[in-house]
């Protein structure tokens, strides 16, 4: 697919992507928009998420992730709405790991920032959109359904921070409950989310999160360095 393209993918398309049939709405697969290449969706995806208020050490691990993240082949799936999901994104595509952007909005005179046409046209882009090509603004209703789209495609989730009683934390429990492996930064600003069951992992540590890999410490039931167990 040429990286200016924008193609409709429904469920009778051909070339659908197989990712995609894990992701519906009231048991009905989604009709989508692409812009980019459609492999990467073949890959193991992290799916990635942070609150639009983010504390300081947080902020701080989560540019270690994203610097520990960018030339790897790890593929990173989000909205990257959030000011530290852009600034994520920023560094990831600097970097050579493959990225899928979700805008919570329709692709539809949406104009390709700059700094996404070389990781395009590299082949290590793709840009997906759940929604219609009319909506053009996002919003709280949209983004909320979108996170919940990326949750189901991606294989494992990331949370760099999410505000107690927010919905990223929200979008935490249910994960949680359906099974998903779900991981947090290992940061005291997320002693909430690690109360919950939610895995604490370093950011140097995050490639073994993908690789399904974890560390189980017996006082708190959650990783260290020790002992593996995988998630698959």
């Amino acid at each position: 697919m040429n990286p200016e393209n924008k193609k409709l993918l429904t469920p009778d398309t051909p070339d659908y992507p197989a990712a995609l049939q894990r992701c519906s709405d009231n048991g009905r697969l989604l009709t989508v928009t692409a812009q980019g290449n459609l492999d990467v969706l073949d890959s193991t995806l992290l799916g990635f998420f942070c609150s639009v208020r983010s504390p300081g050490d947080a902020i701080l691990k989560t540019y270690d992730l994203a610097r520990t993240l960018r030339d790897t082949d790890a593929t990173i799936i989000g909205g990257f709405q959030s000011p530290m999901e852009k600034e994520c994104l920023d560094l990831l595509l600097r970097g050579t790991a493959p990225v899928v952007v979700c805008p919570a909005r329709g692709l539809n005179r949406m104009r390709t920032p700059k700094n996404w046409q070389n990781p395009l046209s590299e082949g290590r882009m793709l840009i997906l959109s759940f929604f219609n090509g009319n909506i053009h603004r996002p919003t709280a209703t949209i983004a909320a359904r979108r996170n919940a789209y990326i949750a189901a495609l991606a294989d494992r989730i990331l949370i760099a921070h999410a505000e107690p009683g927010g919905k990223t934390e929200t979008l935490c429990k249910d994960a949680l409950a359906q099974g998903k492996p779900v991981f947090v930064l290992d940061s005291p600003d997320n002693a909430h989310l690690i109360e919950l069951g939610i895995i604490p992992i370093p950011a140097e540590e995050v490639l073994d999160a993908i690789q399904g890999k974890v560390i189980y410490r017996e006082d708190i039931n959650t990783p260290t360095i020790d002992e593996w167990k995988d998630l698959s």
